[in-house]
């Protein structure tokens, strides 16, 4: 089954290196070598794209095992329910009853809030707490 589809990792090029000093190195001396590379993932964002002559219940099992391996929360998605997890997010912003959106208190400068918040708190508004993806915020 695996020989008929093709994947593609989504991740993107940007990598930034994590240096590390060898255990029980004295301190000073400069920067330690390189010890290891990461990539910084955005919430929402497909990691591994799957295609080919295959059916989403078939690739299902191992996706599972490679979204339980990686460091943050990952779901396999077919292309059916991620559409319909789009569907339900721009559902409940357009059925939202409350009056007080992040836009419309950032918009009017609400208490003077401009002054605490960055430029991706206004690109993003204000979905992200730190590096946790507030879901449950329209």
């Amino acid at each position: 089954v695996l020989r008929l589809c093709e994947s593609i990792f989504k991740t993107g090029k940007k990598r930034c290196a994590v240096t590390k000093k060898s255990l029980g190195h004295r301190m000073g001396g400069g920067k330690g070598p390189i010890d290891h590379y990461v990539t910084a993932v955005k919430s929402g964002r497909l990691v591994v794209e799957v295609g080919g002559r295959c059916e989403f219940e078939e690739v299902e099992p191992f996706l599972t095992q490679v979204a339980r391996k990686l460091p943050f929360p990952a779901v396999p998605v077919s292309r059916r329910s991620l559409q319909q997890m789009r569907q339900e997010e721009e559902e409940r912003r357009l059925n939202n009853q409350n009056p007080w959106t992040f836009e419309r208190v950032v918009a009017a400068n609400m208490l003077g809030m401009r002054k605490y918040l960055s430029p991706c708190d206004l690109e993003l508004k204000g979905r992200y707490w730190g590096k946790h993806f507030l879901r449950h915020r329209v």
